[in-house]
């Protein structure tokens, strides 16, 4: 028995103010058996997630059969077109977006013109994300653009971890090490003014402790411990020059280092002179 026609579709009741990301409609629509569209062009990108059924997607003159669990992207200037099945026609959300950081935020998770189609498997998250996009529209309110927004980064979010290799294969490849490195000195490098540890900065990347130090150390002959010691202690050293009226005990404190005592020695360590007498230097330069 075929499934009755249906069509809702919500816009952003905020208007664009800065131009960076803004999503600017959504909708939901169980369509009619052969249901074309096209071929035309949008100036906006407009991504399609299927809830059921099946259909096909033309894009830069290559023809995808997309069916439930699948996402489909429409870039901007781009001719397509798109068609429900005669027999099994889908149902389908969408979101339609625009700003700067639009371009980017697609191709973080590999999204193009030659490749505009995420196979999201059973990933339930992603339907329920298209949604929240359209009830946070229908409800309205000063802040409908800002979780709108959030909601997109979230949607990314998920298909950057269905697309993610879950076998730990990144440990066998040259490229995918690089990957890792950058994650540990980003992870770090934002982290360092917090109580952390190895332990739980492998526990976040998803990683054994004794591989991520060995790896680090291979790659850039320091272990993290000692990296990240030495990143505090050079954020340390800019807040004497920077900042005359922080104590010592409150530059320790904002580069994570609790202990004012082991500060000092481990400053000196690096730089061969306490902390009040490297400041004392620096303001007589």
């Amino acid at each position: 028995m075929a499934r009755p026609f249906s069509y809702t579709v919500v816009s952003n009741p905020i208007p664009n103010e800065h131009g960076d990301l803004y999503v600017l409609f959504s909708g939901e629509s169980q369509t009619k058996p052969g249901h074309l569209i096209g071929p035309k062009v949008y100036d906006f990108y407009l991504m399609h997630h299927v809830l059921s059924g099946s259909g096909t997607f033309t894009c830069a003159d290559k023809q995808y059969e997309l069916q439930q669990g699948q996402t489909f992207l429409i870039p901007p200037e781009q001719l397509i077109s798109y068609a429900s099945s005669e027999s099994d026609p889908w149902r389908y959300r969408w979101i339609a977006f625009e700003g700067r950081m639009a371009a980017g935020l697609a191709a973080s998770v590999g999204l193009s013109d030659h490749q505009p189609v995420i196979d999201t498997e059973k990933n339930k998250r992603i339907g329920v994300l298209f949604h929240s996009i359209e009830r946070t529209f229908r409800h309205g309110g000063a802040a409908a653009h800002l979780r709108s927004v959030g909601y997109l980064h979230l949607l990314f979010g998920e298909f950057s971890s269905t697309l993610q290799p879950q076998d730990g294969s990144a440990q066998r490849t040259g490229n995918d090490g690089e990957a890792l490195i950058r994650q540990i000195i980003r992870y770090l490098s934002t982290q360092y003014a917090e109580p952390v540890t190895i332990e739980r900065m492998a526990d976040s990347l998803g990683y054994n402790r004794a591989y991520l130090s060995r790896l680090f150390k291979q790659r850039t002959g320091l272990t993290p411990v000692t990296f990240l010691l030495k990143l505090r202690i050079d954020k340390a050293r800019l807040l004497l020059r920077e900042r005359p009226e922080l104590t010592i005990e409150q530059i320790a404190a904002s580069v994570g280092l609790q202990d004012p005592l082991y500060f000092s020695k481990q400053f000196r360590r690096f730089y061969g002179l306490p902390p009040s007498a490297y400041r004392e230097e620096m303001s007589s330069v």
